[in-house]
């Protein structure tokens, strides 16, 4: 494989051309990737315990003493509010044995106490009790023993961790996605939906998936109602820390779509679809104006914190290696995850969450799963294939699973991508650096 390091911007935060494939070193997407054990190993090795994962919303552990299991594959990690407000995260495991010291996912505890032995742990994860601590060896264990901790941060109101003890701070990690994301506050936004999906697919699905839009009329049939799907209406990016975005403008594609959904859209605010006929542009000007001058009084007061773009079109970022935000010009920001089993390259879980922001004027706002009251939700698990996982995303899972099936074929060899999908290629790229050691 051609190991040249691959051309980038003056700085980290600086978009390159993400609708090229100019400054790419064109590395094979082979399908030994997504159904090797060997190779499921290596990203093990190389990447996820090397990465920050999301762990838990802030929300689910308001108080001290509140803790949330995130599990990993084979590895567990424990994140725990401190009686600071502060958020820790140990490994899951108790250091006398090895036993797993909370079984349940969540909960609030005063300490962690072991099911095998007894020993019992502070918030902090110092040793707080040990039975017969005068018939060790070295001493009573509560002198020197701790978990095992793990570097936690916080952004966008999710709690953070990484298996790497040397991980590089996390805004530096995620760079330039906080930026992006300024005008929008995560933190206070409200978990409408969240599922969490078991599918028969590698991991990289979703990765591959949302880093190209060629596939949004041939999967997607419905979307053109409300976004643009010919890429000359998008704006490719890709940043130097291997994440990507793509904007796209929202207002109906050129096709013949039988819908009146925009048209509801201009007439809800205040707008007279006829005006706009054969306009979509025009109309999406106008739409952004009227929201500027009305969003408050309607009940949308957030939007007043965004720019004109952000009014109507959708802002998609795949964040490297396994992560989605979508922003919408609703105030919805789309929130997608796969993760790999803990065994097989062939399956995964696929999660997906829609927050929304709190304080608006309105009592419910249109989901994936309908109208969803602004109140946060307890997790679903679901099985893709015998439950629905809800509108477009069923339709994104159907190509996962079929094309899984495609990649084990001797007949497949690399992927041939049009210039518009560019950030597919330079998703594995960025892997292959992972893994060969140059990141």
């Amino acid at each position: 494989m051609n190991a040249k390091a691959q051309p980038g911007p003056a700085s980290r935060s600086e978009p390159m051309d993400g609708g090229s494939s100019a400054g790419l070193r064109g590395d094979p997407m082979t399908g030994d990737r997504y159904w090797s054990t060997e190779f499921m190993q290596r990203e093990w090795d190389r990447v996820w315990t090397r990465i920050w994962h999301i762990g838990a919303r802030g929300t689910e552990m308001p108080e001290p003493g509140d803790f949330v299991v995130h599990n990993f594959r084979h590895e567990s990690v424990l994140l725990v509010r401190q009686e600071d407000g502060n958020v820790r995260a140990f490994y899951n495991a108790c250091q006398h044995r090895g036993n797993r010291l909370m079984y349940g996912m969540q909960g609030s505890v005063a300490a962690f106490t072991c099911a095998y032995h007894g020993w019992r742990f502070g918030l902090d994860g110092k040793l707080l009790f040990a039975r017969d601590p005068e018939n060790f060896a070295g001493g009573d264990p509560c002198k020197d023993t701790r978990l095992a901790e793990l570097p936690c941060d916080t952004w966008g109101g999710f709690i953070w961790y990484s298996m790497d003890p040397n991980a590089r701070p996390l805004l530096d990690y995620l760079e330039p996605i906080p930026r992006l994301f300024k005008n929008r506050d995560l933190d206070k936004m409200t978990r409408l939906v969240w599922r969490r999906v078991r599918v028969d697919t590698n991991w990289k699905f979703q990765s591959d998936n949302f880093n190209e839009s060629y596939h949004l009329p041939y999967v997607h049939p419905n979307m053109g109602i409300y976004v643009v799907e010919d890429y000359t209406g998008h704006t490719f990016e890709i940043y130097a820390n291997g994440h990507n975005r793509v904007i796209e403008l929202g207002h109906p594609s050129a096709r013949p779509i039988n819908s009146t959904l925009f048209d509801d859209t201009l007439k809800y605010w205040g707008l007279n679809p006829a005006e706009f006929a054969g306009q979509n542009a025009k109309a999406r000007l106008a739409l952004q104006a009227r929201k500027r001058q009305t969003a408050a009084e309607k009940g949308f007061p957030f939007m007043s914190s965004l720019t004109d773009a952000e009014l109507t079109d959708f802002f998609h970022h795949t964040l490297f290696p396994n992560l989605t935000m979508t922003a919408s010009p609703d105030g919805t920001v789309h929130v997608f995850r796969t993760e790999p089993d803990i065994r097989d390259p062939e399956k995964c879980t696929f999660e997906y969450m829609a927050l929304f922001p709190t304080d608006i004027g309105v009592p419910e706002v249109m989901t994936v799963a309908g109208m969803r009251p602004i109140e946060a939700v307890e997790r679903e698990d679901l099985t893709y294939g015998v439950d629905a996982v809800g509108d477009f995303l069923d339709e994104d899972l159907s190509v996962a699973v079929m094309q899984q099936r495609g990649l084990r074929s001797r007949g497949y060899r690399d992927a041939r991508l049009a210039e518009q999908e560019a950030r597919v290629r330079r998703f594995h790229e960025v892997l292959n650096d992972y893994l060969e050691g140059r990141r």
